[in-house]
């Protein structure tokens, strides 16, 4: 589930499920930031005073690219224009209730896409997970913000201690109360199936995945995160749980402080 709706849905007291730290996707964001080639933002501070398309408010791999325009960039969220709509067309709607600081200015478009909008120059950046279709056709006038995006995000975990969690596993609570069992055995499981996946990644033997650097992409992650590329737990992802809490409050996402242990099951605490 994504992070940024269970938080949402949890600070507003839905209490139907429970996650367990098992974090089954996690991207840094940096790569996310589109701009016109042939308009005039050229670094991340150019954004300030600017418009900033984006999908939808809560999406977990927005609250990670806000954030980082808020607390690396010192740009306010008062000071830039949102325009929400849909990456490839017109319009979308958000799916959690959001309680937005009163200084956040938002602009719906429903009969436009964001992606013609950057073209256009109607906007000025794009944040996306996904990349915008005219990027992957080729559009000549659409690139990423941070061209050196994996260098940009290495530096700030290095900083930070930062690895953005996208998405955990939840299950209905009312499962877990009737088996308490459930949800101890099913991060053990979840753990031994990472472990080896992970093992996997390193093997220069044979090809596990159709990429033939796989294996030195093991390698360079084990050097910048340890020997445990993907933690899954609370405590060893303490460093990204907070501040992301944290992030959610600041962007009107969660709509009451909250901290890390009411978000998982009491099993596993």
């Amino acid at each position: 589930m994504s992070m940024g709706m269970y938080v949402a849905l949890r600070s507003q007291g839905n209490d139907s499920l429970i996650a367990i730290p098992v974090f089954t996707s996690r991207v840094f964001r940096l790569s996310s930031f589109y701009v016109n080639r042939n308009s005039n933002i050229k670094s991340v501070e150019d954004l300030r005073g600017g418009k900033i398309g984006y999908p939808e408010w809560a999406h977990t791999a927005g609250i990670y690219s806000r954030a980082y325009l808020m607390h690396e960039a010192g740009i306010s969220l008062a000071e830039v224009e949102w325009v929400q709509s849909g990456v490839n067309k017109g319009g979308i709607a958000e799916h959690v209730e959001l309680a937005l600081p009163p200084n956040v200015r938002q602009t719906p478009v429903n009969d436009g896409s964001l992606d013609q909008m950057l073209i256009d120059q109607e906007i000025d950046a794009l944040m996306s997970s996904a990349a915008p279709k005219r990027f992957i056709d080729g559009n000549p006038d659409i690139v990423r913000l941070f061209p050196n995006f994996e260098d940009v995000e290495t530096a700030h975990y290095q900083k930070t201690g930062i690895f953005p969690i996208m998405h955990c596993i939840a299950i209905k609570r009312e499962i877990t109360e009737q088996n308490p069992w459930m949800a101890k055995n099913l991060f053990t499981a979840f753990e031994i199936a990472k472990n080896r996946s992970t093992a996997r990644l390193r093997d220069v033997t044979i090809s596990r995945y159709p990429n033939p650097w796989n294996f030195a992409g093991g390698e360079r992650a084990r050097a910048l995160f340890g020997e445990d590329i993907w933690p899954y737990g609370i405590e060893p992802n303490r460093k990204t749980l907070e501040p992301f809490l944290q992030f959610c409050l600041e962007q009107g996402i969660a709509h009451r402080p909250m901290n890390v242990e009411e978000l998982f099951a009491l099993q596993l605490q």
